[in-house]
């Protein structure tokens, strides 16, 4: 396990969420009121990107090390909520339902690194 690439992508990926989140919303939020599908979908294109770039350097366990990384992505993004949001008590999008995006962010990631891992142990051979 590349513990150090690991914790780099996921503070990337908690940067990334927030600075897009940010840049997006008032987009979204003038046109579709009342629905917060912003933060999930940017989670998941970012989660999913530098997850295949941790897993394509893994040649043995990839659906062990695609749970593991997933796991440390879900570390830094708690570690980084408390220090910039929960301990100054500062207010963001993300912490309008901070239950529902804790839920969220831990199946979503869970799922695409596992699954991204699963996908790297296949062999496919496309014509």
């Amino acid at each position: 396990m590349k513990l150090k690439v690991a914790i780099i992508f996921g503070i990337l990926i908690w940067i990334i969420t927030y600075i897009l989140t940010e840049i997006i919303n008032p987009i979204f939020s003038n046109h579709l009121a009342g629905i917060n599908i912003l933060v999930p979908i940017i989670l998941i294109i970012t989660t999913g990107f530098f997850g295949i770039l941790y897993i394509r350097e893994i040649n043995e366990n990839e659906v062990i090390e695609g749970f593991l990384v997933g796991l440390i992505f879900i570390f830094v993004d708690l570690i980084c909520d408390m220090i910039f949001f929960i301990m100054p008590n500062t207010k963001n999008l993300i912490f309008s339902d901070y239950a529902l995006h804790l839920f969220s962010m831990i199946v979503l990631t869970l799922l695409i690194t596992t699954f991204l891992g699963y996908l790297a142990q296949m062999n496919i051979d496309l014509k």
